[in-house]
């Protein structure tokens, strides 16, 4: 992965007619999807508790969270969850962009910076999807030498170009640009998305297919 800081500019691939790649489906995706599924859920549950409280918070009436709740991932929100579930939308957006599954490690860790960054902004079904196709997108930017535009990616994820556009530079700006992953980071997240899977009962490993230069240096709508 980039040992840099600064966002790279790789060749961007024309966007073709959307068509399904027939590989199948990564690991990794299944993994991430049961991790990302539970995290959900039982963040979807706290705020549905918070939401009964006297003094719990508010929503208003776009459905975007307000006190006690952070504000930080207020952008990703959307109206209400949408239809498609976390394990579809991930494959969907594999199938389409042909991104590597080592986009999809990547994304799942700058899911878990947010986290730490803003601990009181929680991840849950209405800006779930938002996020994934966002971060993944990045991380094509980031590990892949030839990727989609944005305007490619906005068509598979179910948003229009200029919302991801703005959803691109929010997810960097709350990052302060950290898309950087050593190597190291990268194999840590690989061994604890296994263990997650491990305490379920499920021996999975993660695909750590990646670029040799990384390593050292259709239509949907989720509105």
């Amino acid at each position: 992965m980039l040992a840099t800081g600064d966002y790279p500019t790789h060749p961007i691939r024309q966007p073709d007619p959307i068509q399904a790649d027939t590989t199948p489906t990564p690991r990794v995706l299944t993994i991430i999807s049961s991790v990302l599924e539970k995290l959900v859920a039982r963040n979807d549950k706290l705020v549905e508790v918070l939401t009964e409280q006297p003094d719990g918070l508010n929503l208003d009436r776009n459905g975007t969270i307000s006190a006690p709740l952070g504000k930080s991932l207020n952008a990703f929100h959307g109206i209400r969850a949408p239809n498609i579930s976390i394990p579809n939308y991930l494959e969907r957006i594999y199938k389409y962009t042909n991104c590597s599954p080592s986009c999809f490690v990547l994304g799942y860790v700058y899911i878990d910076r947010l986290a730490h960054k803003h601990p009181d902004s929680l991840l849950i079904s209405l800006n779930v999807h938002r996020l994934l196709v966002t971060c993944v997108m990045v991380a094509s930017k980031v590990l892949d030498d030839v990727h989609y535009n944005n305007a490619f990616y906005a068509r598979v994820g179910g948003v229009s170009n200029a919302e991801l556009n703005r959803l691109e530079l929010e997810l960097l700006f709350l990052l302060d640009f950290g898309v950087a992953v050593s190597s190291q980071v990268f194999e840590t997240y690989c061994f604890h998305l296994e263990q997650e899977m491990l305490i379920n009962g499920v021996d999975q490993k993660v695909e750590r297919v990646i670029s040799p230069v990384a390593v050292d240096e259709i239509v949907t709508d989720i509105g």
